[in-house]
């Protein structure tokens, strides 16, 4: 039967049809865009509850970024700000939401007749209206004349609002939109509230958001599966982070992980952000080693954070199981506590107290829990934060805006992400480690308040270790969690996919990891949940 010429895609943009939707091929997820249009919705209508009533809200699009001095073009992402709003994938657009009616206008280049030798067909902004659902589109150098006629209908006091904010992760700054001729509305311009608005919708996430970062979890934990089954001694640490993006893009349509890939083996575990160029997964495995693998997938600029953790051997020792079973405890804590209304620090010291159980269980530590807890031994062994808001960046926004909890100032709980009260339809990291790094070790040794709980032989027998991480995407619900990562987890689970055994498993060892299994359907128009017994 042929198909319809409503599948077909456009020439040139083989994602593109004329149903206004993206999907990386057929086997892939399709996602609607009217995401974004229900995002552009949405800031709206938290400017209005904040009194913009009127304007315009102008946003830039990403740039194509060159190698250095070179023309080496770098693979485009699109600004994860322009890409919730519109989801347009090529560089140099702008977007304008005229407000409040939410009314869009998208501006592209217009490309010169050479662009037809080298990149490909030259498409006419019908095309772009269609493929991206919005209400205009008109070329750059038609915005000035576009602005003008729009205030000329507007209240005298009508702003152009451009986004002007900190990123709390990075510590760097959003610029507001430039473009030729912008001194003209440089009285208009404010800077006071769109960054606010975009920033606090980002941090919930709609329905069809969800299903983009199910689908994001679910194309990472199969290409983790794949890597697990075939990690063996002798292999070199890129290797894994070969196949890895080798399984998320042919299987899942991936182009890109979302971030430098950690393939820390051995050693390496104890280095929190390995992966990069001084540490570039240059080592080579050995059969005693754990490896630590961070690693995730983006797709429509949406991505999955998914961190495993197993024995190059594929069995685990006895030291090796002791802190696997520790830090999956503190993931099943930090599952059965989180709801709304729970802080993200209750959440932290609840992974926290579990990983100095387990230290407890096998010598290296001992006393009283919750007073360890107080002197900051948690920050000893899991130095960084328990996990982040996640969705169209890794360290998604919106940790601490104006108006959310301030950053605790204790090791560990410094460095969390966020401390916000959590809420129904957030997305966030659950991601608790345990890690034998010298530097910590020997400074809390020669602290008496945090010593007298430290047993100096056994952590010597540690050291070498490297950590383990245990990491999955999950979803705040109205009355719990939902878990959209589908690793192997439990240290059976773990032996078993190594081993050669089938996964999805046909048994769920761990229910109350809340796992939704989910798969493809097969049309790609949406992620089917099917039951595990």
């Amino acid at each position: 039967m042929s198909k319809s010429s409503d599948n077909k895609s456009i020439p040139g943009l083989g994602w593109a049809t004329p149903k206004a939707k993206f999907q990386h091929g057929p086997k892939t997820l399709a996602i609607p865009m009217s995401l974004h249009r229900a995002a552009r919705k949405k800031v709206a209508a938290l400017l209005e509850s904040r009194g913009v009533t009127n304007g315009i809200a102008l946003i830039q699009g990403g740039s194509q970024e060159l190698q250095y001095d070179t023309d080496i073009e770098l693979v485009f992402r699109q600004d994860s700000w322009f890409n919730y709003l519109f989801g347009v994938k090529e560089a140099e657009f702008y977007g304008a939401i005229s407000l409040p009616s939410g009314r869009c206008t998208l501006f592209m280049p217009r490309l010169p007749s050479d662009y037809l030798i080298w990149c490909g067909e030259i498409h006419p902004p019908e095309h772009f209206k269609s493929m991206y659902d919005v209400d205009e589109v008109r070329y750059s150098d038609t915005l000035v004349d576009f602005l003008e006629s729009s205030f000329a209908s507007e209240p005298s006091d009508a702003k152009l609002h451009v986004m002007e904010g900190r990123n709390s992760d990075s510590g760097l700054s959003c610029k507001p939109a430039s473009f030729p001729g912008d001194e003209a509305f440089k009285d208009r311009m404010d800077t006071s509230a769109l960054f606010h608005a975009v920033a606090t919708a980002r941090v919930t996430k709609s329905p069809d958001e969800i299903e983009a970062m199910r689908y994001a979890a679910f194309v990472a934990s199969n290409a983790h599966v794949e890597v697990m089954r075939t990690t063996g001694a002798g292999m070199m640490e890129y290797e894994l982070e070969a196949k890895f993006m080798y399984e998320i893009y042919k299987n899942g349509g991936c182009r890109k992980a979302a971030y430098t890939c950690i393939c820390a083996c051995g050693p390496s575990g104890a280095v929190l952000h390995y992966g990069h160029a001084g540490a570039p997964n240059s080592y080579q495995l050995q059969q005693q080693d754990m490896a630590l693998l961070d690693m995730g997938a983006d797709y429509h600029g949406y991505v999955s954070d998914i961190t495993c953790s197993f024995p190059i051997s594929g069995t685990f020792s006895e030291k090796q199981r002791a802190i696997f079973t520790a830090v999956l405890n503190a993931q099943r804590g930090v599952m059965a506590l989180a709801r709304p209304g729970v802080t993200w620090v209750e959440c932290h010291k609840e992974a926290e107290r579990n990983i100095l159980q387990g230290l407890v269980g096998v010598g290296v530590l001992s006393g009283d829990i919750e007073e360890m807890v107080d002197a900051g031994m948690g920050a000893v062994f899991m130095p960084h934060g328990l996990g982040h808001l996640i969705g169209c960046d890794t360290h998604d926004v919106g940790g601490y805006l104006d108006g959310t909890p301030d950053r605790e100032q204790r090791p560990g709980l410094k460095n969390l992400r966020t401390a916000r009260v959590l809420e129904p339809n957030m997305v966030l990291t659950n991601e608790p480690g345990c890690y034998f790094i010298n530097y910590l070790l020997d400074t809390a040794l020669a602290n008496p308040t945090q010593s007298r709980y430290m047993n100096a032989e056994v952590i010597d027998t540690f050291r070498g270790f490297g950590g383990v991480r245990l990491e999955d995407v999950f979803m705040i619900t109205e009355t719990g969690v939902e878990n959209l990562t589908t690793c192997p987890r439990t240290v059976e689970e773990v032996e078993a996919v190594m081993g050669g055994g089938c996964w999805p498993p046909e048994k769920d060892a761990a229910p109350e990891l809340k796992r939704n299994w989910t798969r493809l359907s097969a049309d790609g128009q949406s992620m089917e949940r099917f039951k595990i017994e």
